[in-house]
């Protein structure tokens, strides 16, 4: 594979490589569409981590998906079986090897990912962004440096160095049946009705957190100006951040958060009138599920624009945006914390009047 082309005859088996973070996982399911158009004979298959695989399971366009048992893994060496490990990985390769991919797309660009692409045995391994030594595994390494406001904008940039139709990225996560069946008796069981918003207010970084008694006042006004109660989303370990944030808003927010699949949250999502989170991958399964959703962005912006669905960002940026992970403001969170209920409130109204998908609108800067 040479400069931007596809290779040269069209391979036949593919394997796409996303282990881990939930919200990339998401993001990077925008090239399946991409992959499926350019190969329509291809057999698309998806390596990723136990936790993330329920995600792409329904996907009709993924022939198959590989789990990495990684906790499996983990456990054998806590308890010292490295026996049972080193049969397991040995399997596991086997197993990788033997169907015989032809081209393998590590869209992680780490060590951990690029070890299994070169494991796999393909004869083209193209690497996103590949470092930690990963570049040395792989045929060709496209860069992920990209000047694009777009959400996906690295996987966008590889369809394009692929020589392929980037302008069919859109993120594709199916939700089976009997997931969104359990979705709509778990909101029955809350007391919830069909017209919701839902919350995703958590993530595991606080400098990407908006203020607790903000996200209280926000249910209180959505329930006095449209009757929505908010559903909060989040894991298991937000679950007493979520019980305090109900408890504020007085009967005009209820909790999930902790008792969703990652599939079934996705379901409450589609069937959400509005999504309103920080930058967790929830609020990046609004997008793709098409749902109307207000993104709260400060100490990142991984996009400002996102293709299909509606969108509105809010950011502020400051002198010393976006920190990512070294902040230097003392825990005091400013970019979030100058993001008011007022301002919130008028980029639900801006996205609720925009027009709806396919027909453009969505993605302003606040």
């Amino acid at each position: 594979m040479t400069g931007s082309s596809t290779p040269d005859t069209p391979p036949q088996r593919v394997l796409v490589i996303r282990l881990s973070a939930i919200g990339d996982v998401i993001m990077a399911s925008g090239l399946v569409p991409v992959l499926h158009a350019a190969w329509p004979r291809a057999e698309i298959a998806w390596l990723t981590q136990d936790g993330n695989a329920a995600l792409l399971r329904g996907n009709p366009r993924l022939a198959e998906v590989i789990v990495l048992p990684r906790r499996r893994w983990a456990a054998l060496w806590a308890e010292r079986r490295y026996g049972s490990l080193t049969r397991e990985l040995r399997a596991f390769v086997r197993e990788l090897r033997a169907r015989r991919f032809d081209l393998v797309l590590d869209l992680q660009g780490l060590m951990k990912s690029g070890v299994w692409a070169w494991l796999a045995g393909a004869p083209q391994r193209v690497g996103l962004g590949s470092r930690e030594g990963s570049a040395r595994l792989m045929t060709r390494v496209v860069s992920r440096d990209v000047r694009d406001d777009r959400l996906g904008k690295e996987y966008r940039a590889l369809a394009v160095a692929l020589g392929l139709d980037a302008a069919r990225f859109a993120m594709d996560i199916v939700v089976p049946a009997q997931d969104d069946t359990a979705a709509r008796a778990l909101l029955g069981d809350a007391g919830s009705g069909a017209d919701y918003a839902v919350f995703a207010p958590f993530t595991t970084r606080p400098q990407k957190h908006w203020l607790d008694e903000r996200w209280a006042v926000l249910a209180q006004r959505l329930a006095a100006g449209h009757g929505w109660r908010a559903v909060l989303l989040g894991g298991p370990a937000d679950r007493g951040r979520a019980e305090v944030i109900v408890a504020s808003a007085g009967g005009a927010a209820l909790s999930l958060t902790g008792r969703t699949s990652l599939t079934e949250a996705a379901a409450v999502i589609d069937g959400a009138r509005l999504l309103v989170g920080v930058d967790t991958g929830l609020t990046h399964l609004g997008v793709a599920m098409a749902t109307p959703t207000l993104a709260l962005f400060g100490s990142t912006c991984p996009y400002l624009h996102a293709p299909g669905g509606r969108l509105q960002v809010v950011y502020l940026p400051r002198p010393c945006s976006p920190c990512r992970r070294n902040p230097t403001c003392n825990g005091r969170f400013d970019c979030m914390r100058e993001i008011t209920v007022e301002r919130v409130e008028a980029g639900i109204g801006e996205l609720l009047s925009a027009p709806g998908p396919g027909v453009g609108g969505g993605g302003a800067r606040w």
